[in-house]
C-alpha cells in the first residue's frame, strides 16, 4: 500500500480564506463481534483537510440516530477546539457547520425537549445541542453523495474513494 502512494500528499494552496467546514458520519453495526459502530470525522480549513478522526464508538448503540448524534458531538467538540486554536492566531469563526447526512440525528440537535424515545442517549451528548442554542456551530445536512467522511467509516468502491480523497485535497503528484 505505502510503496503504491509515495507521490500522495495533502495539497494547501496559498492564499485561500479560512473557513472550517466538518464533515462526520458514521457506520451502523458494521462490527461483526460487537455490533459497535464505528464514528469519522474531518475538518476543512479553507480548501483542505487540516483534521480527521476514524474511531469504533465505545459502547452499543440502540439506534442510528443515537450512533450519528454520537458522531455529531466528537465532530463538535473537535470543531470547537479548532475553533479556539484558530482565535489564538486572530482568525474568529462563528457558526462552524457540521455536514451531516442524517436527518432525525439534525432534529434531535436542534429541539431543546428529550423526547421519551432518546432518553437512553447520555446527557454528556447533549453538549452537542448547547453549542447549537449558542450558535458556535450549526448542522446541516449532506447528501450521502457528497458526505467527504464516507472514507473513513466504510469500504469505498474505487470511483468513489479517489473522487473523495480529491475532494479532501490528497492529491497524487505524479
Amino acid at each position: 500500500y505505502l510503496k503504491g502512494i509515495t507521490n500522495v500528499g495533502l495539497w494547501y494552496p496559498k492564499g485561500t480564506s479560512l473557513s472550517l467546514i466538518s464533515f462526520l458520519d458514521f457506520d451502523f453495526a458494521r462490527c461483526n463481534l460487537d455490533r459497535k459502530n464505528t464514528s469519522g470525522t474531518c475538518h476543512i480549513l479553507g480548501s483542505s483537510l487540516v483534521s480527521w478522526n476514524c474511531k469504533k464508538q465505545a459502547r452499543v448503540a440502540l439506534s442510528s440516530v443515537e450512533a450519528e448524534y454520537i458522531a455529531t458531538r466528537s465532530c463538535c467538540a473537535q470543531s470547537l477546539w479548532m475553533k479556539q486554536q484558530l482565535e489564538d492566531f486572530g482568525v474568529i469563526l462563528d457558526h462552524i457547520p457540521l455536514k451531516c447526512d442524517n436527518t432525525s440525528a439534525i432534529n434531535l440537535s436542534k429541539n431543546p425537549i428529550i423526547h421519551f424515545r432518546t432518553k437512553h442517549i447520555e446527557i454528556r451528548h447533549h453538549f452537542l445541542r448547547d453549542h447549537i442554542s449558542k450558535g458556535d456551530c450549526c448542522i446541516e445536512f449532506i447528501d450521502s453523495e457528497h458526505q467527504l467522511a464516507d472514507i473513513f467509516t466504510k469500504p469505498l468502491a474505487r470511483d468513489r474513494f479517489f473522487f473523495i480523497r480529491n475532494e479532501l485535497g490528497i492529491l497524487d503528484g505524479s
